[in-house]
């Protein structure tokens, strides 16, 4: 098993990795929109932290040799499930690949992020 660390997307906040590689797949621990390049939370509203979500999602997908046409399945947590027609406009236009995926709405979510996503990609 190998850890999956880069400097393009935010380090974890916690006691975990940005993702794990084991065989082929990569499992990346859920993101939440915080520009890596100043370590606060990107976007006031749930279209453009989505945008930052899946930007960082991208960067640590790439450290791990693969890509977002490779995920396999996705988790996905909204704080306000209102905001579940905005969320999808923008998840569509990166996850191309339609994979599978679980959406739910969440009390929170850390640093007051209204979404987080956790993916599984194939190398």
């Amino acid at each position: 098993m190998k850890t999956v660390e880069t400097k393009n997307a935010p380090a974890a906040i916690g006691p975990y990795s940005q993702a794990k590689i084991f065989g082929d797949f990569v499992f990346c621990s859920g993101q939440i929109p915080i520009d890596p390049a100043t370590s606060q939370i990107a976007g006031a509203n749930v279209r453009e932290q989505t945008e930052q979500v899946c930007k960082n999602i991208i960067a640590i997908l790439s450290a791990a040799g693969t890509s977002i046409d490779k995920v396999i399945k996705t988790t996905c947590f909204l704080t306000n499930i209102d905001n579940f027609g905005a969320f999808n406009e923008v998840y569509a236009q990166y996850f191309t690949g339609k994979p599978a995926r679980s959406c739910v709405a969440v009390r929170d979510i850390p640093k007051n992020a209204l979404v987080e996503i956790e993916v599984i990609a194939k190398i």
